[in-house]
């Protein structure tokens, strides 16, 4: 990446405008040539800088024909590089930090940091420590916590704890306060929708702006689609931690084309992209049903990162063999050792589809499904300037948040 500064007649405001030349933008679903402008972190409309403010560029960075796409977004990870979130015998900020800024490696932005099924005290400690922020050389932004659970079934219980699973019994919405404590600084909660009383939950989450994911359940078709008619908007990592798809009843996957989702909504699910959690034939079949709602997670865990080994996750031992995660001494998976942009080209391999989709569905989609497309995912006129650079194989050669470079490959 090359800079060039040079002086020249100043725009109206007195904020440094930079000039990002010899690029191919992700804007409007497709890559096309043309220059970046930002100023203040935020992406400018170069006509209107040229037209009414007669401004020029005080910096100019040549991309050398790279890619400039929106930074990616993680909703879904458990932790990383030896930090498990959900361990509240650990300094959870300064974890999340250690995170944040490794993550900036992989074209991350922003991310939800993830806790597991977990006992009540871990959520009253580790929930207020963690606040809301935007990212920069510090790391990625948090954009709030992701709650898997305790509120799912038993059965699809998959790595999580059964003796901290919980119900929500004769009053979901106190029961709901008493496990997680205060509700600040919540993005989304996974929870089964057969459990009684969780619709009355989904309608609490949703009015207080948390995103309701379905996910670790037996729930049938019906069941789901009652959820989403409450609020529910996403299916946490799509085909694991559910019922198979059976033609008669085919259980929370029949929202991928389901005929009763309200006017106007849209249904997204998650897929751990890693080549280990879904079969490309799987993957294939959910992309080509309902493209729109794919989002890519990592669902990565402490391990990612790190040698193969012995390592956690809540309060569970994990074994990590190859490209596996299992709970220690039995074959459950247990989240996954990916990076997001591995999960980008894996998908885009698997899939076959097209540069464009496979960036959209870790930026673009998970923007959207959180409601913050209008800042976020995208790189159009007034939104954040947050966005990585790739090469053709898509992998990650520099990361910027607000305009300013976070993270640079070594040459």
């Amino acid at each position: 990446i090359q800079r060039v500064f040079f002086v020249s007649n100043k725009s109206v405001s007195d904020a440094p405008i930079t000039q990002f030349v010899n690029c191919r933008i992700l804007r409007d679903h497709k890559l096309q040539r043309e220059d970046l402008w930002v100023r203040e972190g935020r992406i400018l409309d170069p006509e209107k800088l040229f037209f009414d403010e007669q401004g020029y560029a005080d910096e100019q960075v040549d991309c050398e024909g790279q890619i400039l796409a929106p930074g990616f977004i993680d909703v879904q990870i458990n932790g990383g590089f030896g930090v498990d979130f959900s361990q509240d015998s650990q300094d959870v900020a300064a974890g999340v930090s250690f995170v944040a800024k490794n993550i900036l490696e992989h074209g991350v932005t922003s991310f939800c940091p993830t806790l597991v099924t977990s006992p009540c005290s871990v959520y009253h400690k580790v929930l207020p420590q963690v606040k809301v922020h935007n990212g920069g050389r510090h790391g990625a932004g948090v954009l709030g916590f992701h709650l898997e659970g305790p509120f799912i079934s038993e059965e699809k219980k998959g790595a999580h704890l059964h003796k901290y699973i919980r119900s929500f019994k004769s009053d979901p919405v106190l029961k709901l306060k008493e496990v997680y404590g205060s509700l600040d600084n919540v993005a989304v909660v996974t929870l089964a929708p057969e459990l009684n009383g969780s619709q009355l939950v989904v309608r609490e989450l949703c009015g207080r702006g948390i995103t309701v994911s379905l996910g670790h359940s037996v729930a049938n078709l019906s069941q789901a689609e009652d959820a989403v008619k409450c609020g529910a908007s996403f299916i946490t990592h799509l085909f694991n931690a559910m019922l198979p798809f059976h033609h008669r009843d085919p259980g929370i996957v029949g929202l991928l084309t389901s005929d009763q989702i309200p006017a106007g909504r849209t249904v997204y699910y998650g897929m751990i992209a890693d080549g280990v959690h879904t079969n490309p034939a799987a993957l294939r079949i959910a992309h080509r049903a309902h493209p729109a709602g794919l989002v890519l997670v990592t669902d990565a865990i402490a391990a990612m990162g790190l040698p193969p080994g012995r390592h956690t996750l809540g309060q569970q031992v994990i074994e990590i063999q190859g490209l596996h995660a299992y709970v220690a001494g039995t074959k459950t998976l247990s989240g996954s050792i990916a990076t997001m942009d591995m999960c980008v080209r894996h998908f885009k391999q698997a899939s076959g589809c097209s540069v464009e989709e496979a960036l959209e569905a870790a930026s673009l989609h998970p923007a959207q499904l959180l409601g913050i497309e209008h800042r976020k995912g995208n790189l159009n006129y007034g939104s954040d300037a947050d966005f990585t650079l790739l090469d053709d194989h898509l992998n990650v050669s520099a990361t910027y948040i607000s305009g300013e470079q976070v993270w640079r490959k070594e040459r």
